[in-house]
C-alpha cells in the first residue's frame, strides 16, 4: 500500500502525474489519496497533520508525503522508518512530529537521478522510491541523520487546515480538561459531537484524528469566525 499526502491540489495535473509513475513502477499496488490539500508550502503545519492523519495507516505501508518549497535545493531526499511505517519525502521538517512521537528506526538518503526534473521530485524521486519500497525492490541508500527542529512545539495552537465545510483543524492534540478554546477573541465551548452544538454557533471538539477542531453545526466555523490558516489560538483550562 502507498499512501499519498501532498500540497499538490486535487484539480491540478500533479497528482495524476505522480499516480501515473506509481502505476508504471508498482502495478497492482493500492494507492490511497489521503491528503492533497495540505497547506501550500507550510512544512511545519503539515508536519502535525502528517502524523495525526497517518495514525491508522497499517504497519509496513509506504507513506509518500510531499510539501517541498525548497525542491531542487540542498535539502536531502530521504526514506524514514518510524513507528513501523515507511515515509518517503523531503528532509525539511515534514517528518519532525512523526519522528518525535514515533521514534526514528532508520533514515537513509535517496539518490536523485540525473534525469529528474529539479522542480518535480514528487514524480521523479519520491514516487519511484515509494514504488520500489512497496514492491520490496528498493535498495537502501547510505544512512543519514534526520534533520531535526527541536524548537517546534509539541502542540501548536494554530489553525492548520480548513476543510470544505469550514471546519478548522488545529495543531493541538485533544486531551481531557480544556473547557474553552479562544479563536479570534471569541471563547468557544467544547462539545463531544455535532448534535450537542447549536446550529450556527461555533464550538470545538476532539476530531476523529485526535486533534482539537473548530466547527459549527450546519455552518462554516471559518466564515463565522473569519478564520484563516495559521491563525493563533488559546486554550483556557
Amino acid at each position: 500500500m502507498i499512501v499519498l499526502l501532498t500540497d499538490f491540489g486535487a484539480t491540478d495535473p500533479y497528482v495524476g502525474q505522480v499516480r501515473l509513475r506509481l502505476a508504471k513502477d508498482a502495478p497492482g499496488v493500492p494507492v490511497i489519496d489521503l491528503f492533497h490539500d495540505l497547506p501550500n508550502f507550510a512544512v511545519q503545519a503539515s508536519a502535525y497533520l502528517v502524523h495525526a492523519y497517518c495514525r491508522d495507516v497499517p504497519a509496513g505501508a509506504v507513506i509518500m508525503a510531499v510539501v517541498d518549497p525548497g525542491v531542487g535545493g540542498p535539502r536531502k531526499a530521504i526514506v524514514l522508518r518510524a513507528g513501523g511505517r515507511i515515509y518517503v519525502g523531503p528532509d525539511n521538517g515534514l517528518f519532525e512530529i512523526v519522528a518525535r512521537r514515533e521514534g526514528v528506526e532508520s533514515c537513509h538518503a535517496l539518490e536523485v537521478p540525473s534525469w529528474a526534473a529539479p522542480t518535480f521530485h514528487g514524480r521523479d524521486v519520491f514516487a519511484p522510491a515509494a514504488a520500489a519500497l512497496a514492491g520490496k525492490t528498493h535498495r537502501a541508500g547510505h544512512p543519514v541523520p534526520l534533520t531535526r527542529f527541536p524548537d517546534w512545539p509539541d502542540d501548536w495552537p494554530r489553525v492548520l487546515f480548513i476543510d470544505h465545510y469550514g471546519n478548522a483543524v488545529t495543531g493541538l492534540r485533544a486531551r481531557p480538561g480544556p473547557a474553552v478554546l479562544v479563536a479570534k477573541g471569541r471563547p468557544l465551548k467544547r462539545v463531544r459531537h455535532f448534535a450537542e452544538g447549536v446550529p450556527g454557533e461555533p464550538f470545538f471538539y476532539e476530531n476523529a484524528n485526535g486533534l482539537f477542531e473548530i466547527a459549527a453545526r450546519e455552518g462554516s466555523a471559518a466564515a463565522i469566525l473569519g478564520l484563516q490558516l495559521a491563525d493563533p489560538l488559546l486554550i483556557v483550562d
